[in-house]
């Protein structure tokens, strides 16, 4: 680890070696290699007085193939350049007295918490030779997730442990032993035998508190407050630090967790536990009545009451989030926002306990929300865009927000949201001179006569002369949403920058028009949808006289690629090409290869041997005889969620009924393309994909 003084000098010159660089190329449409270069602004925090923000910056390494991350500050008072103090490092949260940083880095191949302290001055916190980062966890194991105690003493830690192990080293030891066996096999007796993109190997993250010492040191060796959980703190494969808090008093833990035990691959039966935080007692079940998925607790300042996130329907991930109160005293909960037909997330509290925030899919948006916490009253805080992040103290708001145009940067605001102004500008030097389509939202009538809603982004370069080809793009989830928010995967600019027009549709079952909208799906993936995107592929034609509908090809990934095998067999008509990536291709083998069969079971009405006649319903594999459109299909060996197998059936497919496609196959990608190279692969394989079926004759 590099001193501070060090790390702020190579910072600098970096910067300009990459504003010199970016800033003599000369203009052009924004593509592929613009898009994995740029840098990711996430995670903003901000000092308990509100003056300093620390945030993550991901920077790619191209050469290696590889994302790296690293920690910044910005001193909101001043503004000017942020400081980058920690050079390879994630997840910074400040000290309870704002002086110092806390971070997980890499020790010895070990994730493990560190410190860096920023020295305080009279004109704010100073950067100095003094600032040496410093190792405070020591464990054997990687640390996964940690949050400090109110007044800064102890921090809560997350290990993957065997739970039947005494202390973290017999989980080392026990690791360490597997290396060592030549033998390569793995026996199990129950699922999930894998998840996501790792298969499983008998370790549950577990949840401990350690103390510091004088020294700010932690001990080897902390104390578990997850015992008798069967179960992972925080959740895999995504869950984080929202998963578990403090009370104020520091006195009590809150966290949430799913029992596993045999019905884990089909139960979304998260239960919120509250525990002593120094692991004197079992932890205690506050949500049992509920047997569908609570979770995110946060505490009110007072101590008095717990808020949290909780679904109505068992086996339901996509169900309307509420905000719920429950009283610590009397164990009554209420739903603070029962008229709000949104799904709550990121939930937070202001200081005074009077107001909760959360962010919430609105209309092809993502803002931030204001909800009072006596009587539901919802205000939307900050509207167009998408808000990835944010923090709020004292009478600051930070977050990080983006849209279709352009990527994540910070920006600060007063409480009440008035004021919004951009306070770092990463990308600026690399943006310059790259040129991005206009976009503009449409409504129609949908299914039903209902209202749906869609976009149309204009290829670079547009004039109004010309008609130019399309690239339909159909949203994943399918509980989802093409949102006025910026992607790194499925970005409509890399199609505007090859001079593609986009249309998407928000079809029904979409996430941020009511729950209703979004219920309309489950039972009918190949009815409402298909109607919702014929009808919005022809209003947008109608609409849009410079799209080119006779040089058209759809493309769409997870449900979206499901979507494009559907309408391979049954609505094929208007396209010149498709692109399938990670889809659905037999519905009735899907039930049985893929992990999470909560989803498949909410969907489809049941198991598979109890309701075959749902899975067969819009079965894409029972209409490859009607398949004529040339097709390109992506899929990944490290996707669990929709296995390889389905890419590859209906590959043999395409080849054996002689209809042009193609292959591109990741044997070191999940569900999604996340290595930089992969990605530029990726793109540049479509891209050629689509131009070779709509160039003009």
């Amino acid at each position: 680890m590099k001193p501070l003084f060090a790390v702020l000098a190579f910072a600098l010159a970096a910067g300009t070696a990459v504003a010199a660089e970016t800033e003599n190329r000369t203009p052009h449409p924004f593509g592929i290699r613009d898009l994995v270069m740029l840098d990711r602004v996430s995670d903003p925090q901000l000092s308990p007085g509100g003056r300093y923000a620390a945030f993550a910056v991901r920077s790619t390494d191209y050469a290696a193939n590889k994302g790296v991350n690293a920690v910044y500050v910005l001193d909101l008072a001043k503004g000017g350049q942020p400081v980058r103090v920690v050079e390879k490092g994630s997840a910074a949260r400040w000290s309870a007295d704002g002086h110092s940083l806390f971070y997980v880095a890499a020790a010895d191949g070990v994730s493990q918490l560190w410190r860096v302290d920023l020295q305080g001055g009279k004109a704010g916190l100073e950067l100095t030779a003094s600032g040496v980062p410093v190792q405070v966890s020591h464990g054997p194991l990687d640390v996964d997730g940690y949050k400090l105690s109110p007044d800064g003493k102890s921090v809560l830690l997350s290990y993957a442990v065997f739970t039947d192990c005494a202390d973290l080293a017999c989980t080392k030891e026990r690791l360490d032993g597997r290396e060592k066996t030549k033998a390569s096999g793995t026996v199990y007796d129950k699922l999930f035998v894998r998840h996501w993109d790792t298969w499983a190997d008998s370790r549950r993250s577990q949840l401990y508190i350690a103390r510091f010492d004088a020294e700010g040191q932690l001990p080897v060796e902390p104390t578990l407050l997850s015992r008798g959980i069967d179960g992972d703190v925080p959740s895999k494969p995504f869950g984080d630090d929202s998963e578990f808090a403090f009370s104020p008093d520091g006195q009590t833990v809150y966290f949430d967790a799913r029992i596993a035990g045999t019905t884990e691959p089909w139960s979304t039966n998260f239960d919120v536990y509250r525990v002593p935080a120094d692991g004197s007692a079992m932890p205690q079940n506050l949500t049992a009545g509920n047997l569908a998925w609570d979770a995110y607790p946060v505490p009110s300042p007072d101590g008095t009451t717990l808020y949290y996130l909780a679904m109505k329907e068992p086996g339901f991930e996509a169900d309307r989030f509420a905000i719920m109160a429950l009283d610590l005293a009397t164990g009554q909960k209420r739903e603070v926002d029962p008229q709000w037909d949104r799904s709550a997330g990121s939930l937070s509290i202001a200081a005074d306990g009077k107001t909760l925030y959360a962010t919430a899919d609105d209309e092809g948006q993502h803002p931030l929300f204001a909800i009072d916490a006596a009587d539901g009253k919802v205000s939307k805080l900050v509207g167009e865009g998408s808000v990835g992040g944010y923090a709020i103290a004292g009478k600051r708001l930070l977050l990080a927000r983006d849209d279709l145009k352009r990527p994540a940067d910070l920006y600060e605001a007063g409480a009440s949201g008035r004021g919004l102004k951009q306070v770092t500008h990463f990308n600026t030097a690399r943006l310059k001179g790259t040129q991005v389509g206009d976009f503009e939202f449409f409504t129609f009538k949908g299914w039903n006569g209902e209202r749906v809603q869609g976009y149309v982004v204009k290829p670079v370069g547009y004039r109004r002369s010309r008609r130019y080809p399309v690239a339909f793009i159909i949203h994943g989830g399918p509980q989802g949403a093409m949102e006025n928010g910026w992607s790194y995967r499925w970005n409509p600019q890399t199609y505007a920058g090859q001079g593609f027009a986009v249309v998407t549709v928000n079809f029904h079952g979409s996430t941020g028009y009511g729950q209703a909208f979004t219920d309309a799906i489950s039972g009918d993936w190949g009815g409402k949808p298909l109607e919702d995107l014929k009808l919005g592929w022809q209003a947008a034609l109608d609409q849009y006289k410079f799209l080119d509908g006779n040089r058209a090809c759809a493309l769409g990934a997870s449900y979206g690629g499901y979507m494009v095998y559907w309408m391979a067999g049954v609505w094929n008509q208007p396209w010149k090409c498709l692109v399938d990536h990670d889809g659905v291709f037999d519905a009735r083998n899907m039930y049985y290869a893929t992990e999470e069969l909560w989803f498949e079971e909410k969907e489809n009405g049941g198991p598979q041997f109890e309701h075959p006649e749902n899975y067969e319903r819009f079965n894409p594999i029972n209409h490859v005889a009607d398949w004529r459109v040339p097709m390109l299909i992506v899929h990944s060996g490290k996707d669990f969620r929709i296995p390889d197998t389905q890419g590859l059936g209906a590959f043999t497919a395409l080849q054996r009924r002689g209809i042009p496609s193609k292959l591109l196959h990741f044997p070191d990608e999940n569900h999604w393309v996340l290595k930089p190279q992969n990605s530029v692969q990726w793109h540049e394989t479509v891209n050629a994909w689509l131009k070779q079926w709509t160039s003009e004759p």
